[in-house]
């Protein structure tokens, strides 16, 4: 990226003014080729950072330090609240409205411990300051309207007796996007210890609260502490403002001088964050969290210790800390994770493992989970004893240099996962920012790193700071958490109780405002809006070609594909191997086969020396599985599995032998090592099913609508999850021998000389080198069959799926899909549109608005013609599946005009044009020849989406939602109790129940 703006322009200066502003300063921003001005408003005292280069993604943010008292979720809830309509734009919904007016790479907003953000990416002028505008109305002059802060917030509405009867006999409940959202978050084991983490070290700061809102206290926030949070918090005098790429700041500076910054004098916001008081001795203490009462709770406890560490403001204590991060945790080979897991007392870390550098004072927290509740004192004397024996005889110096490596390395990769480059830029140095810290030392790491240098030339730099940081310091806690099965069963009561007290006090003036507030809030959700007022981008707007990346050169023999890309420095491999051969005993193993094979060790170099080797010369190496369908022909599956690796320029040769090393000399036979192995991916499956339920809902109902399907289910679903619990609980040496040689047959089918693919990617200079050791990698592997990237051996299930799968979940996720047409079909443009009408003008209202949940979505994929609804942290599921039924009606109604036509278009076509950096963008080309999806196919569908028009979406609309039943598959993940009262309420065509 070029910089476009120049730090030597006599007209921008340190101490120059531009506008209202005064140029703070300007530094050069060498490794990313950029120029960074640091200025304040005069007038306000906002803060604004610019970084100026040619990249054509620009970004903007507007934060606020945002320092709560309680657990009351006023933070969150305001950032919901200010996103419902604002003084110019007084429309319902003007967030999610712009989602669908604008060619955005990027909208949101985030609530952390201690601010709040409100960041966009796009790479259309016009789009940029139509976005900044809305940003800025909303953030400064929200209306913030009592309503708004019922649906968002929470809020007390009547339940009638469910059958209907004139009678007393009615309940109340709580409601509210945020109280259900929290709801879902507090049932998961890593929200709950990561929550408690804070608790527990920040006894006197705002981190002692939960920002998010604790459910159990959210119904206590009034309107009023609402409105005061906002008129105290969201002011220019507390606002941190960003913009980055290449459009000229004083435009920037101009557009919010003019739109928010002249409405406003400077004020003391009262806002600063104190240093936590240091404790005297360590403390040592529990918590617990909610655990399925048909499960073994054993072995599902917690256990860490954490600690208070530097002040965020110190860059280069930071930076000592994240090395320290890598040294002693970052990868297999690291003595305390090594130390750890080889215990055998748990099965992976624990959730919140490593430093965090987000809170005024960092922290440093190392653990295990799925432990017995016994363990805490074996774990904290592992800790002890390995951080002792660092400190007294010293850390092994090819440690440090792997570290320092890890740091230099993703310091040049530009990536856009899973923020745009420009956001990912500003949350390297917020947090450090916001409370008064330097952000230049946060991206110009050369002072500190030759600092680093001279340090280490002394000796016992690292074992000093183990000292300083973790043995001498005595702000530390030993933690506990501890399943409860009868937590949520009890909190259920507590609720019940609470909510019974209310009712019982609850005079007919009051019920009578309970349903008055009801209907208003109903009556404002259906109400049809004017959103004439918010600005938007048409189609003309729209770039008409689509993003293609062209290969320079193809190594037929070898079976290689060259992209000559600016890859600033990193050179990327990426291959594939067709997995179709697979017996149907070997294809459920092929997800775990990819985690152990590059974490085993090989025969020449055990786990820990391969691990080391890893971190010393590559950014990473990993391999994946993925079933596709071929999108051309009938659209058969094509199974395979991804191995991808990057690395500086200077380390490319060190990268292949790595890779040949881990292809033609894996080794599975390390049964100990096979069993950590095993325990630690277990673990990590089961923390995904809270925070993916909707996708694992999605995956369950469409598992029996293709094979594709099905194979990803197997791969990725719940069933992977229960195939490896069963094999966890069936374990014994003879099984783990079984194991070793089962992971050894599939690399030996896998890795054959015709059943290989592989991608060079990087500049010339690189390339031409990387043909001989692409050629040495190619010649290690045996001559083999090249039938693996066909269509697998996978056994469909009769009949129409309609299920549900309980687990410990306080919420529900819901799932309904069904079959339509795929991307050559002229009517899948048509259908692409209806998934975004779908979920912007109708589910969005139904599942959101007026149901509390946190998301409705609606899916269409063209690679297999798959279309699916879901839910996300719902507390229903009969209003949902009756919803998700009434979606074929309202699509077929035609209850949209040429505008929501149009508006869909930019959200799909926003998608298609999402910009990639040039190295991933090229992996990217090189799977899409994988699965045949050519450039011309993505150019048509492009080319049809342009053209469509209201009359054709309505007709697909009536062709493919026909209302039939039959078709369509069901599945929903929730607790057992609620997925029981739902079937009550669906007896006459009740899900089938399971447990995950």
């Amino acid at each position: 990226m070029k910089a476009i703006e120049d730090a030597n322009n006599p007209r921008l200066k340190a101490g120059g003014r531009i506008n209202g502003y005064r140029i703070e300063r300007i530094e050069a921003l060498k490794e990313i080729s950029s120029v960074l001005y640091e200025l304040e408003h005069s007038e306000t005292g906002a803060k604004h950072i610019h970084i100026s280069n040619g990249d054509a993604e620009n970004t903007f943010s507007v934060a606020f330090k945002t320092v709560p008292k309680d657990s009351t979720g006023v933070a969150h809830i305001l950032e919901h609240t200010v996103l419902c309509g604002s003084k110019l734009y007084p429309v319902r919904d003007p967030f999610f409205s712009m989602l669908k007016r604008s060619l955005s790479t990027f909208m949101n907003a985030f609530t952390a411990s201690d601010w709040t953000m409100y960041p966009f990416s796009t790479q259309n002028k016009k789009d940029f300051y139509n976005l900044m505008g809305i940003y800025l109305d909303a953030a400064f002059f929200p209306r913030l309207e009592e309503l708004s802060f019922k649906q968002e917030g929470h809020r007390l509405e009547i339940e009638e007796d469910p059958e209907g009867n004139e009678t007393e006999a009615f309940q109340l409940a709580y409601k509210g996007v945020v109280y259900n959202e929290m709801k879902g978050a507090m049932s998961s084991p890593d929200q709950v210890m990561v929550r408690s983490i804070l608790k527990a070290l920040y006894p006197s700061t705002t981190y002692h609260f939960n920002s998010g809102g604790d459910p159990t206290e959210i119904p206590s926030l009034s309107y009023e502490q609402l409105k005061e949070f906002h008129r105290r918090h969201y002011h220019p005098s507390n606002a941190f403002f960003y913009t980055y790429g290449n459009l000229p700041l004083k435009d920037h500076l101009a557009f919010i001088e003019a739109n928010v910054l002249n409405a406003f004098k400077r004020i003391n916001p009262d806002t600063d964050v104190a240093s936590q008081p240091r404790w005297k001795q360590p403390q040592s203490l529990s918590y617990p969290y909610p655990f399925d009462k048909n499960e073994d709770a054993g072995k599902k406890c917690q256990v860490c210790m954490a600690w208070l560490t530097a002040d965020i403001k110190d860059t280069f204590e930071v930076l000592v800390l994240i090395l320290l991060e890598q040294i002693l945790l970052g990868n297999s080979a690291s003595p305390l994770r090594k130390a750890l897991i080889e215990s055998g007392l748990g099965s992976a870390l624990c959730d919140g493992t490593g430093f965090d550098a987000d809170n005024r004072d960092t922290l440093f927290v190392s653990g295990l989970k799925d432990v017995a509740q016994s363990a805490a004192a074996p774990i904290e004397e592992i800790i002890v004893g390995v951080l002792t024996d660092l400190a007294e005889n010293g850390i092994d110096k090819e440690l440090i240099d792997a570290a320092i490596h890890q740091i230099e390395f993703h310091r040049k990769e530009i990536t856009n996962s899973p923020y745009p480059y420009g956001i990912k830029l500003l949350l390297t140095f917020s947090g450090s920012w916001f409370h008064g810290g330097d952000p230049v030392k946060n991206l110009n790491l050369d002072a500190d790193l030759a600092r680093l240098q001279s340090e280490l030339a002394r000796g016992n730099f690292f074992e000093n700071r183990i000292k300083k940081y973790f043995l001498d310091n005595p702000h530390r806690i030993l933690m506990s958490l501890l399943p409860d099965q009868e937590m949520a069963q009890s909190e259920n009561l507590r609720l019940r109780a609470e909510l019974d007290r209310i009712k019982k006090d609850l005079s007919r003036t009051d019920g009578d405002k309970l349903k008055q507030d009801a209907e208003a809030l109903l009556r404002l959700q259906e109400t049809e809006e004017d959103i004439g007022c918010l600005p938007t981008l048409n189609r003309q707007d729209i770039p008409p070609s689509v993003p293609i990346i062209r290969e320079t050169a193809r190594e037929v023999a070898l079976k290689a594909t060259l992209y000559n890309q600016a890859t600033s420095g990193i050179f990327y491999f990426a291959a594939a191997a067709g997995s179709g051969t697979l017996s149907g005993e070997l294809l459920p193993l092929a997800p775990f086969f990819c985690y152990a094979a590059s974490r085993m060790g090989t025969t020449i170099r055990d786990y820990a020396e391969m691990a080391q080797r890893i971190d010393a010369y590559t950014g990473g190496i990993g391999l994946s599985t993925h079933a596709r369908t071929r999108f051309d022909g009938p659209g058969d599956c094509i199974p395979f599995i991804s191995f991808n690796g990057k690395c500086l320029f200077r380390n490319r040769d060190q990268m292949f032998d790595i890779i040949q090393e881990l292809l033609h000399h894996s080794d599975f036979s390390d049964l100990t090592r096979l069993k950590n192995l095993l325990l630690e991916y277990r673990a990590g499956l089961e923390s995904m099913v809270v925070h993916n339920g909707h996708r694992l809902a999605i995956s369950l109902a469409s598992r029996n609508l293709s094979s594709t399907r099905k194979l990803s289910e197997t791969w990725n679903g719940v069933h992977q999850l229960q195939t490896i619990k069963r094999l966890v609980d069936e374990l014994d040496d003879d099984r783990l021998k079984s194991l070793s040689l089962d992971l050894a047959t599939i690399g030996e089918t896998l890795f054959t000389q015709e059943n290989f693919q592989m991608a060079l990617i990087g500049e010339n200079s690189v390339l031409s080198d990387a043909r001989d050791c692409a050629q040495t990698l190619f010649s290690g592997f045996k001559d083999g069959d090249n039938a693996g990237f066909k269509a697998p051996a996978v056994t469909m299930e009769d009949g129409r799926i309609r299920e549900g799968w309980s687990t410990s979940s306080a919420v529900s996720f819901v799932a309904l899909a069904f079959e339509t047409v795929r991307m050559e079909h002229e009517d899948a443009a048509a259908l692409s549109i209806i998934s975004k009408i779908l979920r912007s003008m109708y589910l969005h209202r139904e599942i959101r608005e007026k149901g509390g949940a946190y998301g409705g979505f609606a899916l269409y994929s063209p690679e297999d013609g798959l279309f699916c609804l879901a839910s996300y942290r719902d507390p229903h599921i009969v209003a949902t599946l009756k919803a998700f039924d009434n979606a074929a009606a309202f699509i077929r109604s035609g209850s949209f005009d040429d505008e929501d036509v149009n508006e869909a278009i930019l959200q799909v076509c926003s998608e298609i044009d999402k910009p990639d950096p040039p190295g991933p963008a090229a992996r990217k080309a090189f799977y899409r020849k994988i699965i045949s999806l050519s450039d011309d196919m993505r150019m048509q569908f492009k080319t049809r989406l342009l053209s469509l028009t209201r009359k054709q979406v309505i007709q697909a609309a009536e062709k493919y939602f026909d209302g039939d039943q039959e078709k369509k598959a069901v599945a929903v993940i929730s607790g057992e109790e609620k997925l029981k009262a739902a079937n009550e309420a669906l007896s006459a065509n009740p899900l089938k129940l399971n447990r995950i």
